[in-house]
C-alpha cells in the first residue's frame, strides 16, 4: 500500500494481537501523536440544528439547507462542502419525508459507500491502514448480530436505492460488520453522542485496559494524544470500552464487540477489581461469594433492561428503575461499587433531562470521587463528571463549588485535548462569565 505513514509512529506486526501501531520516537504525557480525519461521518439526528452537520461546530443561528430543510450549516463554505455527501440523504429525506428513518450506522455505510465510488486513492485518514483492510470477523458473528446485520442493509436497499448503486449483499454483509467492528462514536466534552464516524488509522491501534493514549475530537478529525509516556518502539494502545467494570466485566465486553479476550497488565493482575466490586462493610454477616455472583448477575441485567427502556419508558419510570436497582443491590454493594456507580450515571442523566439539578447535583457528588480511583489517571469520564458537577454548581449559584470542579476538569481536558481546543476556551469563558 502506499502511504506516506504518520511521523513518530509506524504499523508492525504486533506478537498475539496481529497488527499494530509503535512509536518510533518518544512521546511525553499529553503530546498530540497523531490527527486523522473522518474517513466518512454522519452527525446524529439529535443534534440536527445545534450543530454543523459538515464541520460538527456547535453554535446558535445555523442556516438549514433549502431543499431538505433537515440539515444545518454555519454558512455557505460547509454546505458546499457537505454537499457530495449531503446529497444523497437530501433527495431521499425529501422523497420519505416523515418516514425516512435509516440508523446511524445504514447512513454511514451509505457515505462510505458513495465516497468509494469517487475515492480510489489512499485518503488522509488511510496513511497505515486503508479501510478495505477493515476486519470483519464474520466467522464469529453469532445470529443476532448477522440478523441485524441483514436488517440493515434491508434498510439501506429501502431508502437509498434510488440514489445509490450498491455492492453485492456478501459486499454489503461485509462492510456493516467492519464498520460495527471499527467505527467510532463522535463525543462531546460532556461525552454526550455527536455521531458515528470511520478513522481508520485509529482503528489499527490495539485495545489495552490500561492505554498509554486516548482519543478525542476536535470537529471530525479524531486526535491521538500520550496519556502515559511513551519510548521508541513501545506498542501504541487505546482503549475500546469503558474501563469502569472489574476484568470479567470488561473481557465480556471486548469479546462480545469485538471478539478478543484482553491479556495486559490489568486483567492479568486484576488489580483494581477488589475496589470495583466494593462489598458492604456493615453488614452483619459478609455475604457468600454466590450471593455476590447473583446480585452481579442482576446488576448486568438492570443495566440492560434500563438500555431497552429509555427508548419507551417515561423519566420518571427510568429514575425509579435506577432507584429501585440501588436499593435492592445496596443490601451488598457498597455507594463505590461500579455496578451502584452506574445506576447512580444513569439516574444523573435522568435528573439533568429532567432539569432536576439538584437532584444531579447529589448523584455526581457520589460519582466522582470513585471515578477519579476507578478509572486511569486523565479519563475522560472524569473530566466530564467534573464537568457536569462544575456547571450545576454554578447554575445553582455554588460558585466556588463550580469554579473547583471545572478547574479539576480543566486539568485533565488540557492533556486529553490540548491546551487549544476550543472546548477549553469555551469552559475559561464560563469561569470568567461568573468571576464578574
Amino acid at each position: 500500500m502506499k502511504s506516506e505513514g504518520i511521523e513518530g509512529c509506524e504499523r508492525f506486526f504486533s506478537p498475539g494481537k496481529g497488527r499494530g501501531i509503535r512509536a518510533t520516537k518518544h512521546f511525553k504525557v499529553g503530546d498530540l501523536i497523531f490527527a486523522c480525519p473522518a474517513y466518512s461521518y454522519v452527525l446524529t439526528v439529535n443534534e440536527r440544528g445545534s450543530h454543523c452537520e459538515f464541520c460538527f461546530t456547535r453554535r446558535e443561528a445555523l442556516s438549514k439547507c433549502g431543499k431538505c430543510k433537515q440539515a444545518y450549516y454555519c454558512n455557505v463554505e460547509c454546505q458546499k462542502g457537505d454537499w457530495p455527501m449531503h446529497k444523497l440523504e437530501c433527495s431521499a429525506m425529501c422523497s420519505y419525508g416523515e418516514n425516512w428513518c435509516p440508523s446511524e450506522t445504514v447512513r454511514l455505510v451509505a457515505r462510505i459507500i458513495l465516497k468509494q465510488k469517487f475515492q480510489s486513492d489512499c485518503t488522509q485518514s488511510e496513511r497505515l491502514l486503508a479501510l478495505e483492510e477493515f476486519e470483519a470477523h464474520l466467522d464469529k458473528v453469532d445470529n443476532e448480530k448477522n440478523e441485524m446485520n441483514q436488517t440493515d442493509i434491508a434498510a439501506l436497499h429501502h431508502f437509498y436505492s434510488r440514489h445509490l448503486d450498491f455492492p453485492n449483499n456478501a459486499a454489503l454483509t461485509e462492510l456493516f460488520a467492519q464498520v460495527n467492528c471499527n467505527g467510532f462514536t463522535i463525543e462531546d466534552e460532556e461525552l454526550s453522542h455527536l455521531g458515528s464516524a470511520v478513522f481508520p488509522d485509529v482503528a489499527l491501534m490495539n485495545h489495552s485496559c490500561s492505554p498509554n493514549v486516548i482519543v478525542t475530537y476536535k470537529g471530525t478529525v479524531a486526535e491521538v494524544r500520550a496519556v502515559q509516556e511513551i519510548n521508541p518502539g513501545e506498542e501504541i494502545f487505546n482503549s475500546y470500552i469503558d474501563l469502569l467494570y472489574p476484568t470479567e466485566d470488561r473481557n465480556e465486553r471486548l469479546q462480545d464487540s469485538y471478539f478478543f479476550t484482553c491479556d495486559c497488565k490489568e486483567c492479568t493482575t486484576e488489580s483494581k477489581d477488589k475496589a470495583k466490586m466494593e462489598i458492604r462493610r456493615k453488614l452483619s454477616t459478609p455475604p457468600e461469594p454466590e450471593e455476590i455472583q447473583e446480585m452481579v448477575r442482576y446488576a448486568k441485567n438492570v443495566i440492560e433492561e434500563f438500555r431497552r427502556a429509555k427508548h419507551y419508558k417515561t423519566p420518571s419510570e427510568l429514575l425509579e428503575i435506577c432507584e429501585l436497582s440501588m436499593e435492592k443491590m445496596g443490601s451488598i454493594f457498597e455507594d463505590t461499587n461500579v455496578y451502584m456507580l452506574h445506576m447512580m450515571y444513569q439516574a444523573m442523566g435522568v435528573c439533568l433531562y429532567m432539569q432536576d439539578w439538584d437532584g444531579a447535583m447529589k448523584y455526581g457528588e457520589k460519582i466522582v470521587s470513585p471515578y477519579s480511583v476507578h478509572y486511569p489517571p486523565y479519563s475522560l469520564n472524569v473530566a466530564s463528571m467534573y464537568l457536569k458537577l462544575g456547571r450545576l454548581y454554578l447554575g445553582l449559584g455554588k460558585k466556588t463549588e463550580g469554579v473547583k470542579a471545572l478547574n479539576k476538569a480543566l486539568s485533565i481536558m488540557d492533556v486529553v485535548f490540548g491546551k487549544d481546543h476550543h472546548y477549553i476556551a469555551e469552559i475559561k469563558k464560563e469561569m470568567d462569565e461568573h468571576e464578574t
